[in-house]
């Protein structure tokens, strides 16, 4: 996925995709030229589980989560979250990011095949149920966190920063 920033004169449904798809396109970027070795390093003392890979296949399970199942209503997860286990996953980092890409073009059709205001099939527990809009803004806001923490244990590992 290439980064694009969404046009300045985007309508409401193309800024809020576009930034969404800046900041999926950024998580690919903060991992390029990383080992498997140093996407399973986790250097932050008061996080001794997050690491790259971890922290990549939490915001596939994300998308995964908010768009096919809380939104389309497909079947609930049984496994556990990455960043919840005490040893990152042993799937390589590319196989990772090309499941993250996948996951990201799926919540795109079905982003693309429904009206912001429409609700989730589902919420999660003890929640309320929510907007399509209310989900992206949300997904935006997970994401770019996340790219914090890929930002930091990114530096931490090999000294590179970048936007």
């Amino acid at each position: 996925m290439t980064r694009r920033r969404p046009p300045a004169n985007a309508g409401e449904r193309g800024m809020v995709t576009g930034w969404l798809d800046w900041q999926r396109a950024t998580v690919r970027l903060k991992c390029e030229g990383l080992s498997d070795e140093q996407a399973r390093l986790t250097p932050l003392p008061a996080s001794p589980r997050m690491c790259v890979a971890s922290v990549v296949a939490h915001l596939r399970r994300v998308e995964l989560s908010w768009f096919e199942i809380s939104f389309a209503g497909a079947p609930e997860l049984t496994d556990r979250d990455p960043l919840e286990l005490a040893d990152p996953p042993s799937t390589p980092l590319a196989i990772l990011l090309d499941e993250y890409d996948a996951q990201c073009a799926r919540s795109r059709e079905i982003v693309a095949a429904h009206q912001l205001d429409e609700l989730e099939a589902r919420a999660p527990e003890g929640l309320e149920l929510v907007s399509l809009r209310w989900i992206i803004g949300h997904l935006l806001e997970e994401t770019a966190r996340h790219l914090g923490h890929l930002d930091a244990l990114r530096e931490l590992i090999d000294g590179t920063t970048s936007y």
